[in-house]
This record gives C-alpha cells, structure tokens and sequence, in this order.
C-alpha cells in the first residue's frame, strides 16, 4: 500500500510539475540567436566524390578584418600565447613576411604549430582569414 500511495504521489508531482504551463525560457530574438551560434556545428565532413551543395546562408556578406579579429584572434594576439606574434609586433610580424604574405596567410588558414586551423574560426571563408592578417599586420606596422 505503501508503495502504490508512493507512486500516485510521485506520479501527481510529476504531471503537475510539467503540465498545462509553457515551459519554454521566453528568449529574446538576440538570445535565441546566440544559443543557436553556441550549439552550431563547427565544421563538416565531406567524403572523397561527394557533391557538396552551397551552404543556406551562402551569400551572407562576408564579416571585416576587424570583426574576425576581435571574436577569434585576439585572445593570442594580444597576449602572445603559445608564441603567437602579438599585435603590434613590429618585428615579430616582419620576420614572419620574410618568407611572403602568401605564406603567412596560407599558415593561418592550415594552422602551424600553437596555432589551429583558421584560429578557431571554423566558418571563416579563406578571404575572411586573409582580412584577419591583414587587419593585424595594418596594426602592426
């Protein structure tokens, strides 16, 4: 008996907790966007063949030098961590140059050494990534 009246009661609590009420969070439009970019795939994998289709938002005006900058790169290019050449190093960029800007380029897109692909910024066009170094290298000089 003491088992039945055990249930029922849970059983009450439980309907009465998740029932009749809306129990969404009542998000702003800005707030459901963030969480929608947080829980976003950060990449894709395509298999040897594939047909790969433009992506739904292809044609999206691509974001500054600046903007990429400050959401991706500037953790370590401020601070210098893992050896990334800080902003406004005028000597540690220029030793950088020396091999080309193509090269520079080409080892953010790939990532080289402390440094991932694309800075983290996985939905960054390889344009977007070059206007990145170049914001960094204006600022650098």
């Amino acid at each position: 008996m003491k088992q039945t009246f055990g249930l029922m009661t849970l059983a009450c609590t439980l309907l009465m907790g998740c029932g009749g009420q809306d129990s969404s969070l009542n998000l702003t439009a800005d707030q459901e966007q963030q969480v929608a970019a947080r829980i976003a795939p950060i990449g894709h994998v395509n298999m040897a063949g594939q047909v790969v289709l433009a992506a739904a938002g292809a044609g999206t005006a691509e974001r500054s030098g600046s903007d990429i900058y400050g959401t991706n790169c500037m953790a370590c290019h401020t601070t210098g961590v893992a050896g990334a050449p800080m902003m406004g190093d005028v000597g540690a960029w220029a030793a950088r140059l020396t091999q080309g800007i193509e090269v520079v380029y080409t080892n953010a897109i790939n990532g080289i050494r402390g440094m991932p692909m694309r800075g983290t910024c996985m939905d960054c066009s390889d344009s977007e990534v070059k206007a990145a170094i170049d914001h960094i290298l204006n600022n650098s000089k």
